[in-house]
């Protein structure tokens, strides 16, 4: 288990970061239904997908879609919050609290998703 969130908590950088640089994905994660924000949240799936499937083969989809489908609306809500109370880097401390609130959401998504996946059989 304690790979699984290792190998997570790394994509979750590479993906949140690295691959979000473009800004037709993050200025566009607020509008529901948007491409940009659907592709960003299907490359956190695809990472889960990747990641579950060395330990769960082809029943890591599960995972992969209950991830993209919560990180997609962590997300857009996020987004939502921050333009509804104007919160931007430069002008509210909130805009780190909410930044760093979404961060914890996801991580805590990722610990829930390896709990249900690695818990025994037996114990179901």
């Amino acid at each position: 288990m304690f790979e699984a969130l290792l190998w997570l908590f790394i994509k979750h950088f590479i993906c949140d970061f690295p691959l979000q640089a473009n800004p037709w994905m993050y200025r566009n994660k607020g509008t529901y239904g948007h491409a940009g924000g659907l592709a960003h949240a299907a490359l956190h799936g695809i990472g889960t997908f990747i990641i579950f499937s060395f330990w769960l083969g082809a029943n890591a989809w599960i995972y992969a879609l209950a991830d993209a489908v919560i990180h997609y609306h962590i997300d857009w809500a996020k987004m939502n919050a921050g333009k509804h109370y104007n919160l931007k880097p430069d002008n509210s401390e909130w805009f780190w609290i909410l930044l760093g609130f979404d961060q914890l959401l996801h991580h805590l998504t990722y610990f829930a998703l390896v709990a249900i996946a690695f818990k025994p059989i037996a114990n179901m």
